[in-house]
C-alpha cells in the first residue's frame, strides 16, 4: 500500500524519495493512464509553488491533454507551439523562468509565470510531455530538471 511521507530532507533526497514512491505506485500496474494519473497526483502533493502538473500525450503531430492536477487546460497543442509543443518538437526539456518572454507561449492559465516541460521519449519517439506550471517566476532550476527527467524515465520504463 502506498503512503505519503514528509519531505524534510535536502531537495535531492526529497526527489529521490518521490521517485521511489513513483516506482512503488506503478510497479504492478500496466495501464498508462492510471500510472500517469497517479504520477501527476504524486508530483502535485510533492512540489511546492506550482499551480498545474500533468501530461500531454502525442497524437500525430500534436499533443493531447492527459491526466493532470489543476485547472482545466488546453486540450490540443501542435508540435512546435508554446513550451509544450517546443519540448515535443525538439525532444529537449524546456526550463522557462518567465513564460511571458517565451515566443508563442500558450496561456492556458493566466496565473502561470514559469514552466518546465520534460519530453517523454520511448524508442526514439516523443510519446508525450510532463508539464509543470508555477505562479512564481524562476520557480524551476537545474535540480528540478535533473530529477524530473529521472521521474519521466521511470514512467517510460513502465509504458
Amino acid at each position: 500500500m502506498f503512503t505519503t511521507q514528509s519531505y524534510n530532507q535536502s531537495r535531492e533526497k526529497n526527489f529521490e524519495t518521490v521517485i521511489r514512491q513513483l516506482q512503488a505506485l506503478i510497479a504492478d500496474e500496466p495501464n498508462t493512464i492510471a500510472n500517469l494519473a497517479n504520477a501527476s497526483s504524486l508530483l502535485n502533493q510533492f512540489l511546492e509553488d506550482i499551480n498545474w502538473v500533468g501530461f500531454y500525450l502525442t497524437e500525430g503531430s500534436q499533443l493531447v491533454l492527459g491526466p493532470f492536477q489543476g485547472l482545466p487546460a488546453c486540450v490540443r497543442i501542435p508540435f512546435g507551439r508554446g513550451v509544450c509543443g517546443t519540448a515535443a518538437e525538439t525532444g529537449t526539456t524546456q526550463l522557462v523562468a518567465d513564460v511571458h518572454q517565451f515566443p508563442g507561449h500558450i496561456a492556458c492559465d493566466a496565473a502561470s509565470n514559469s514552466e518546465i516541460v520534460v519530453p517523454m521519449i520511448k524508442d526514439g519517439k516523443v510519446i508525450g510531455v510532463l508539464d509543470i506550471d508555477s505562479p512564481n517566476k524562476n520557480r524551476f532550476d537545474q535540480v528540478d530538471q535533473m530529477y524530473l527527467e529521472k521521474f519521466v524515465e521511470v514512467l517510460i520504463q513502465q509504458m
